[in-house]
């Protein structure tokens, strides 16, 4: 477990996953992350890559080959080599390995970046392709903030949206169902999860903030992330908020990963980055 600190903020970073597992105040150890019974989710901010959700009979195929991944790829569960700290930032990285090229057959480097602000923390991924063809790939944030039944998510601007569902194997039905009609505003009440995840594409807004009646609120810019997941165990004293680049697999069947809804590419020897921010007002 790495720790950073400056006059704000501080944070832990573990090197299994490069999972941020607290973040709180540095002047009255308020906790904003997730820090719960591992009953109800053993999760504090998993990193998704090199897929997000579950695939279609957890496989798929590239270059005519088949591979299985599992739900949100390897990274979660991967070790990360610390490449540098500082005070009040760390960056942890991870490259293929005999292991993983057995499942995805992908030379890269993953490096997350965790940098504390005056405001809150930012976290910026970047993945560079070291191999001599196109690369395929999803990545993703899933931090979880504290919060209470009641407390709001609002949007940056008013949304007309409608959640995808996905059904007992995590796999998405081609369902939708309404959830704004040109309003900014989600409360979090027992039965918003019930059906699991909410799934949202099309949004316009750049950020979301979850307001709590704790007294503080935490806004998270997720940027130009295509997806957007906001998901808990029903009725739990926590929320997600998860800025995808790809998404789970229906049940239409694909000849080749690069068919994936939402998948990445990546010319050899590019990156590509994303980050997310959590900026707290007291």
């Amino acid at each position: 477990m790495i720790s950073i600190q400056n006059s704000t903020f501080a944070a832990d970073i573990n090197a299994l996953g490069a999972e941020l597992s607290s973040l709180r105040s540095a002047a009255n150890g308020t906790q904003y992350l997730w820090q719960g019974d591992a009953s109800v989710w053993s999760g504090r901010s998993p990193i998704l890559f090199p897929i997000i959700g579950r695939l279609l009979d957890d496989k798929y195929r590239c270059h005519g080959r088949e591979y299985s991944l599992p739900k949100h790829g390897f990274a979660r569960t991967s070790v990360f080599s610390v490449s540098r700290i500082t005070p009040d930032s760390a960056v942890f990285t991870l490259t293929d390995s005999p292991s993983t090229r057995a499942c995805y057959p992908f030379s890269f480097r993953f490096e997350v970046h965790f940098q504390l602000t005056a405001e809150g923390i930012r976290v910026t991924h970047t993945v560079e392709n070291r191999d001599d063809e196109e690369m395929y790939f999803s990545v993703g944030a899933h931090p979880g903030f504290n919060c209470d039944l009641g407390d709001t998510l609002v949007f940056e601007q008013a949304e007309t949206l409608r959640t995808e569902r996905i059904d007992e194997n995590a796999l998405l039905t081609g369902q939708t169902y309404p959830l704004l009609d040109n309003s900014d505003t989600i409360t979090i009440t027992p039965d918003l999860f019930v059906n699991d995840a909410l799934f949202l594409s099309g949004y316009r807004s750049r950020r979301i903030t979850l307001k709590c009646r704790r007294g503080y609120a935490v806004e998270v810019d997720f940027g130009d992330a295509p997806f957007l997941g906001i998901w808990a165990k029903p009725a739990a004293p926590y929320v997600c908020i998860e800025p995808w680049y790809g998404i789970n697999d229906s049940y239409e069947k694909k000849e080749d990963i690069s068919q994936k809804r939402g998948i990445l590419s990546l010319a050899p020897a590019k990156s590509f980055s994303f980050s997310w921010s959590a900026r707290i007002t007291q």
